[in-house]
């Protein structure tokens, strides 16, 4: 009975430890659900943002977090999507909607957020296509951000040296 208890524990504790989520995880995990509408419904953000808030989900995110996400990404989708195409190996109205959504939120938080270390926003996207994408489509979220993340260094090494 002891045994079991003890081969039974790992998994139980792993199962904990997936089920905590950092309220900037659940932000974003909010963030993909309000880009996936506004790519399918083309929705507007005050409403879109409004949905989501009266989510029960939303208690637990980081609010200011959330809000600067969802209107960054939108109010800049554009230049976001440029900034992405450069590094897709196909047209970027040809990915799924999750992905598109990611790919946006991750470029996004590249961009915008210069003390979060690229590595934590290229893992969390990655968790984020693992969790709401398709099988493999983690991997390609990798690839793009990995490569974007790379040129963004690039770029901002030049300017700090000019």
């Amino acid at each position: 009975m002891i045994r079991d208890a003890l081969i039974a524990a790992p998994a139980a504790i792993k199962k904990t430890k997936l089920n905590r989520k950092n309220p900037r995880r659940r932000s974003r995990e909010l963030v993909l659900q309000g880009l996936y509408q506004w790519r399918l419904a083309q929705g507007a953000t005050e409403v879109i943002e409004e949905q989501l808030c009266e989510t029960s989900e939303f208690a637990k995110t980081d609010k200011e977090y959330f809000s600067v996400l969802l209107r960054g990404v939108l109010a800049n989708s554009i230049a976001l999507e440029t900034q992405i195409q450069l590094f897709l190996d196909r047209p970027l109205r040809e990915l799924s909607p999750v992905e598109f959504a990611i790919l946006l939120l991750g470029t996004h938080e590249l961009t915008s957020r210069p003390e979060i270390p690229h590595q934590v926003i290229i893992n969390e996207a990655i968790e984020l296509a693992k969790t709401f994408g398709g099988p493999d489509g983690h991997k390609y979220v990798n690839g793009v951000l990995d490569k974007l993340a790379e040129h963004l260094r690039i770029k901002n090494s030049a300017a700090i040296i000019i």
